[in-house]
């Protein structure tokens, strides 16, 4: 299949006092994502509170979402799936192996159709500028066939970005001030600014608008026990993670006093069968789960990667934590997250590449003998206050 599949119909929205045209907003919220799935899962959140506050979504999905992502009550359209087809990020291709530039102009044609039926208030772009850049020829000629008076433009992006050249990083400050009209920084400045790991953010300081992370409100718990004093290990939504599965089954070798839960995401699902026939009988292997959030709080300790969406998981859970984070070519922007948290005594840190089962195991026993760390007085509104700032300044626009 080429081009998008057209949107679900979604449940009438109702109409919201300061709506922009006196009635809903309308808003539409590209997202892709390449690795991990947590782009997705932060852009869902967004469209969920816009959805509560009257807009119309409609959300443009050049992924697969995760399995466990609820998008009840949204208008989806799917592009033609891509994602990259390693840590290298240098192909991005379909399931099938069809590289990205062979229907970069379906997809781009797809894109355009869903802006110009739905005709939106709000345009928002996960990311792109600042990074997604292999989709420009997918999204500038988007931007270019706006109406006038154009709708609000806005980028959304998370606390962390990965490091770039000084060249790099003007390129994109440029395109910014030329594409966009505000930045949803998703953090909460008392904790870490987007200049932290982007200091060319200073070029367009006055169109940054922090909202707070975006984490949605977790289920009731619903009473039951798993993971109740486990140790939790999580590998996001992503194609990563083998070394820190099998390096979390030869520590849990190490202390078959602490029972173990593995959480596989759907890239690594085909190794599950042979992980468990060499775990040792302390450790369950499983899918990830929706209720994740409900065995971190829990758990006894979570192992994991330091992804955005994982990490705000933990720090809500205040539940003691390891980050092995993920920095495969030159990936800087989890070991950045995880050593800000080090540096608050909220977790202990080791380097994917010093990562051994024996190294996992002792930092496991460091951290049950000591007790779980304090929450964090962090803002964790980012989803509500980011749809009362996009609604709130398209209005401005009319």
């Amino acid at each position: 299949m080429t081009g998008a599949t057209p949107p679900a119909a979604a449940p009438p929205a109702a109409t919201r006092p300061g709506a922009v045209g006196g009635g809903a907003t309308r808003a539409v919220i590209w997202v892709q994502h390449l690795l991990g799935t947590g782009h997705t899962v932060r852009a869902a959140a967004i469209a969920h509170a816009l959805a509560a506050r009257g807009t119309e979504v409609t959300l443009v999905l050049g992924a697969t979402p995760p399995p466990t992502l609820d998008l009840h009550g949204l208008r989806v359209a799917r592009l033609e799936p891509v994602v990259a087809t390693d840590a290298t990020f240098a192909t991005i291709a379909t399931a099938g192996g069809v590289a990205y530039r062979d229907i970069a102009a379906s997809r781009a044609a797809a894109f355009a159709q869903v802006v110009d039926t739905v005709r939106p208030d709000i345009l928002l772009l996960e990311t792109f500028p600042l990074g997604r850049r292999a989709f420009a020829a997918e999204i500038l000629p988007v931007l270019e066939a706006l109406p006038v008076p154009r709708p609000l433009v806005a980028a959304s992006v998370r606390d962390v970005l990965v490091k770039k050249s000084a060249g790099k990083a003007a390129a994109m400050t440029d395109l910014a001030r030329a594409t966009l009209d505000i930045v949803l920084v998703h953090a909460d400045p008392r904790f870490v600014t987007l200049a932290d790991s982007f200091p060319a953010a200073a070029a367009i300081e006055d169109m940054i608008r922090y909202t707070g992370f975006v984490h949605s409100t977790a289920a009731p718990d619903d009473g039951g026990t798993d993971g109740a004093g486990e140790a939790i290990v999580s590998c996001g939504g992503g194609a990563v993670g083998r070394a820190l599965v099998e390096a979390a089954i030869g520590a849990a070798a190490q202390g078959p006093s602490l029972q173990w839960r593995i959480l596989v995401p759907r890239g690594l699902m085909p190794l599950l069968p042979e992980w468990r026939a060499a775990a040792p009988g302390n450790v369950l292997l499983e899918p990830n789960r929706p209720d994740f959030r409900a065995l971190l709080g829990r758990a006894a300790i979570s192992i994991s990667q330091a992804g955005y969406n994982t990490a705000l998981d933990v720090l809500a859970a205040g539940v003691r934590a390891i980050f092995v984070p993920f920095a495969a070519h030159d990936e800087t922007e989890q070991t950045d997250r995880a050593r800000a948290l080090a540096a608050r005594g909220l977790a202990a840190v080791i380097a994917e590449r010093d990562l051994t089962a024996s190294r996992l195991a002792g930092a496991v026993a460091s951290a049950m003998a000591a007790p779980p760390p304090a929450r964090p007085e962090i803002d964790l509104d980012g989803a509500a206050r980011s749809a009362d700032i996009l609604v709130a300044e398209a209005a401005c626009r009319r």
